[in-house]
């Protein structure tokens, strides 16, 4: 099978309108209600005013963090040749690693300036973040880009940007463990008794644990291939991700 899907959803003269943007725009319309939905039920210390203000920072967190991300954690040296091209969103280049760090730094921020508890705000988005994951690796496996490695199963596809053999449709891989598997763990996991941040830990490490296995079937991104032996970016990233949430929880449950 080949993936050959037009990435263009709709085009009128100058303006386009692509899938994988549309994916991020669901994502965050789709994480907003389950957060009000959440409000409803249980008194998170923060008001929908505030959200819908936080929403905003935490976009604009998102994409200047996922770009620099991009620019330190896999790109560093083209970079440096061409500083004015880091601003080049447009050509491509996000890292989920460095979205999610921006993100953290402005909800940080947030609660330190506004009195709120981290814990509980971080508890309280966190558990929606998967479902912008799943559909934005949705919107990669229709831009055909971020395939998996060279493969004879029999769902291996072909995508024309890696060559003319069949591959792991690891976006689809991603999509379906960081996405919906992802998201109904910790769905299932906010019901029950655990300390404030706990979610975001449960987050961290388990995201890693995913994205530690699916990088086993993508393709290494080709500036940088193999970094620690076996081991690509996204894997040594992930292995931080995991550790981190497990020392974060350990740490949680002894305060």
């Amino acid at each position: 099978m080949t993936v050959n899907i037009d990435p263009i959803l709709i085009e009128l003269g100058p303006i386009r309108v692509g899938w994988y943007g549309l994916m991020y725009v669901f994502g965050f319309v789709v994480s907003y209600l389950l957060v009000r939905y959440q409000m409803k039920r249980k008194d998170f210390c923060i008001s929908k005013l505030e959200v819908e203000n936080l929403y905003f920072y935490l976009i604009l967190g998102l994409i200047i963090g996922a770009r620099l991300g991009y620019v330190l954690f896999y790109d560093i040296k083209m970079y440096l040749a061409d500083p004015l091209e880091v601003f080049a969103i447009w050509h491509g280049g996000l890292s989920f690693h460095g979205g999610l760090i921006g993100v953290l730094i402005v909800a940080i921020l947030f609660s330190w300036k506004n009195k709120k508890s981290f814990w509980k705000i971080a508890d309280l988005f966190i558990v929606t973040a998967p479902i912008g994951l799943g559909l934005g690796r949705i919107g990669n496996f229709i831009n055909g880009e971020l395939y998996g490695r060279v493969t004879q199963v029999p769902w291996g596809m072909i995508f024309p940007k890696g060559g003319p053999l069949p591959r792991h449709p690891s976006q689809l891989y991603e999509s379906a463990l960081e996405g919906g598997v992802l998201f109904l763990i910790l769905w299932f996991l906010k019901g029950r008794k655990l300390p404030n941040g706990g979610l975001l830990a449960a987050f961290l490490s388990l995201y890693g644990v995913f994205r530690f296995f699916v990088e086993l079937f993508r393709e290494p991104d080709p500036q940088l291939g193999f970094i620690l032996g076996p081991f690509t970016m996204g894997q040594t990233l992930s292995a931080f991700m995991i550790f981190g949430g497990i020392i974060l929880l350990l740490y949680l449950r002894r305060r």
